[in-house]
């Protein structure tokens, strides 16, 4: 699917509706055509549609609104649009990489579908927009309830740890980094360690702090434009980068 999520299309919901149309026309040319109307379809939304609902849940309700409305177009068992959970997300993303690589169900020699003996299944890392996901089989019980998925899958079980990281995924996180460096500098001109030396960009407060993940300085009035210049330091890029975690 090419483009950016449906949050994105939080003030244009039709355009979110649009946007998975060629997404279902290529799903269209794939399933037969008598098969189509049986083919159960589902809409999991991640984590840029968890922000929206917390920034602002009315229109995070329209661009579902507007996104069943197009799937509802097609000759498919439409079964609903819903924000995934954390452990979900994570989860699907581990069952669609091992089934891609046949560690959970293979075609054999002899024509039949099987379990593949002596295949390791592997653990399963997702760096998103908004969120970053880790899923894995830990071998030992786990311990917080929330990280906890159980799969039966070809008639195997599965204890998966699922951890999803909101806000670290790799847009929301450089956010979190430039809003940092502004808050550290308290001036609207500010240097990057992380963007190449001699770059400028300017960007308004209202945009830097448009999102849950960043919260604005008091101080700070919406329509100021920020100066933002690269600086090419890779280890203070590295030390910046650091402080957005807890790594204690």
């Amino acid at each position: 699917l090419a483009g950016p999520g449906i949050s994105s299309y939080a003030d244009d919901p039709a355009g979110a509706g649009a946007s998975l149309k060629p997404c279902l026309d290529k799903a269209m040319q794939i399933v037969p055509a008598e098969q189509q109307r049986e083919t159960p379809t589902y809409l999991g939304a991640t984590a840029g549609m968890r922000l929206l609902r917390k920034e602002n849940s009315t229109k995070a309700e329209q661009v579902f609104a507007e996104v069943s409305k197009a799937i509802g177009e097609y000759p498919v068992d439409f079964r609903g649009a819903r924000i995934l959970t954390g452990s979900e997300e994570g989860s699907f993303g581990w069952i669609t990489v091992n089934y891609l690589l046949e560690t959970l169900v293979k075609f054999s020699f002899a024509g039949k579908w099987e379990h593949p003996q002596d295949t390791e299944v592997l653990g399963a890392l997702d760096l998103g927009g908004a969120s970053t996901q880790i899923t894995f089989q830990p071998g030992v019980s786990v311990e917080d309830r929330n990280t906890s998925v159980f799969f039966r899958l070809y008639g195997t079980n599965y204890s998966l740890y699922s951890h999803s990281y909101l806000c670290y995924g790799q847009s929301q996180a450089l956010k979190m980094l430039l809003a940092a460096l502004h808050q550290a500098s308290s001036s609207a001109q500010f240097s990057h360690p992380c963007y190449p030396r001699g770059y400028q960009e300017n960007i308004t407060v209202a945009e830097l702090y448009d999102s849950p993940c960043v919260r604005a300085p008091s101080s700070a009035s919406p329509e100021r434009v920020l100066t933002v210049t690269g600086t090419g330091n890779p280890a203070a890029c590295g030390t910046a980068v650091q402080r957005l975690f807890n790594f204690s």
